[in-house]
């Protein structure tokens, strides 16, 4: 009996309405409160660089000079612009200076006219202008900019008390969630995009202090600094970057957490710089087979292929081959959850990290320092054979020997377990099941007691940077 079953109740009930014009209406969130009391206070910003005027160079308008170079080459408004460039008559360029070398979007946090965007809109800026939503514009003061962050503190005066966004708390956000974009995509001033937190926690390549909010919010070349609100009209993030291959919106935008960029501009603002903590370790992810070979339970937490000279991580006893499962009590999914989480600690305090080693887990406390300008070192490559592992190797020139390095060079790499393992020619053989690697003979020592079938870790340095990769020895 139909009356017996909720589901085709339920179905029953669906066709009634449908078949009676009243289908139940999907509600889809409202942004325009939101808009309205906060667009405001949403700012363009644009960046002029200083140029000079054609009675400064005489031969400007000879016949034959080149085209002006695109002001815009090197920025997402390169393609554009190019064949504006191209076609243009070579002796009626306009000056540069009439362009704006960049354009982006800002946001007020201050009624006395503190303002944050993104540092590569104002970069190398000679003149930044705010242009406020009643078209007033202003010159604002640069009180500092961070590459490492991508954030830039901008102040304006003369403005009457300014309209202010209001900061959430982006540690709440889930993914999910409804955000909306508000900023000047290519010029086109107050627009608002909007959609959901796709992904929290995103590291890319070039900014591995910052835990990037993943939106699929349309964002494109001008909304660079504008503020990302979540539904309830709080700012919780800075929109930055987009991952695009045509130069436009592709479903990927990215966003600085606005804890992360607030904390940013409190330095800019009282220091003039920032410092960020730093540990002294070159780390990488953690795969099934590396944690296997490790005698870790599964693949989780930053494992460390190098500890860098004179470092905070040094100093503490930590070892490559050290894999941080968690730091102050936080537990690490991912290698690229603990730089973030170094970076904003306070340097000179002490920090409680979790570490697995030989097969159980310890507690190390590390004093953590300023990272430095430049925390990286350099690794060097120099001829022997393991035909077993498909590797032939040769022993470190003698220069590099001298500087205290240590290990083998991989002169080749026949099809086997090394290939298998992602070994190339070049790397340096660094450790090999744990154990330091000091030479050809020393290396041919250790495989030959290396269990069969079972992968242990080797550490490679390739190039600049050390690497762990999972060897299984065949059986």
């Amino acid at each position: 009996m139909p009356g017996s079953n909720p589901l085709l109740r339920v179905l029953l009930t669906c066709l009634v309405l449908l078949a009676a014009g009243r289908a139940p209406a999907v509600e889809l969130p409202d942004f325009t409160t939101l808009v309205e009391q906060y667009a405001p206070a949403v700012v363009s910003v644009s960046a002029r660089t200083a140029a000079k005027d054609a009675a400064d160079d005489p031969d400007e308008d000879k016949p034959g000079k080149p085209p002006v170079q695109n002001p815009f080459e090197g920025t997402p408004f390169e393609e554009p612009f190019r064949r504006f460039f191209e076609q243009m008559p070579h002796g009626n360029s306009p000056r540069p200076r009439e362009l704006p070398a960049s354009i982006g979007s800002g946001f007020v946090i201050s009624a006395d006219g503190y303002v944050l965007t993104n540092a590569h809109v104002v970069e190398g800026a000679d003149t930044v202008t705010v242009g406020l939503r009643d078209r007033t514009e202003l010159i604002a003061k640069v009180i500092g900019a961070d590459k490492r962050s991508d954030v830039a503190l901008l102040k304006i005066d003369g403005a009457a008390p300014l309209p202010v966004v209001r900061l959430g708390d982006a540690e709440q956000l889930k993914v999910g969630q409804w955000v909306l974009a508000i900023g000047s995509p290519f010029g086109f001033e107050s627009s608002a995009t909007a959609g959901i937190v796709s992904a929290l926690g995103r590291s890319l390549p070039s900014d591995s202090y910052v835990p990037f909010i993943q939106t699929d919010a349309a964002v494109n070349p001008g909304n660079s600094g504008g503020p990302l609100f979540n539904f309830n009209g709080e700012v919780v993030g800075i929109n930055s970057q987009i991952y695009s291959r045509s130069g436009g919106y592709q479903g990927l935008s990215f966003a600085i957490p606005i804890n992360v960029a607030m904390d940013v501009a409190e330095q800019l603002k009282t220091k003039g710089r920032v410092a960020r903590g730093w540990l002294g370790v070159l780390i990488q992810e953690v795969t099934p087979d590396l944690a296997k070979s490790f005698g870790l339970d599964r693949a989780r937490g930053a494992l460390i292929g190098q500890v860098l000279p004179e470092g905070p991580a040094l100093k503490a006893g930590l070892k490559p081959g050290d894999i941080v499962l968690a730091f102050n009590g936080r537990p690490l999914l991912r290698s690229s959850e603990l730089p973030p989480l170094v970076g904003s600690y306070l340097p000179g305090k002490d920090a409680t990290l979790s570490v697995f080693r030989d097969g159980r887990e310890t507690t190390i406390t590390v004093k953590i320092e300023e990272l430095p300008d430049d925390a990286r070192q350099a690794g060097k490559a120099g001829s022997g054979t393991r035909r077993g592992l498909g590797l032939t190797l040769g022993e470190l020139p003698p220069e590099a020997a001298r500087k205290g390095e240590t290990g083998v060079v991989v002169r080749e790499v026949a099809p086997g377990p090394a290939a298998r393992a992602g070994i190339r020619t070049g790397d340096v053989i660094v450790r090999l099941d744990n154990q330091p690697v000091t030479g050809v003979a020393q290396f041919e020592e250790l495989a030959a007691k290396l269990g069969k079938g079972k992968p242990v870790p080797v550490l490679v340095r390739r190039g600049e940077s050390p690497l762990f990769l999972a060897l299984t020895p065949p059986e």
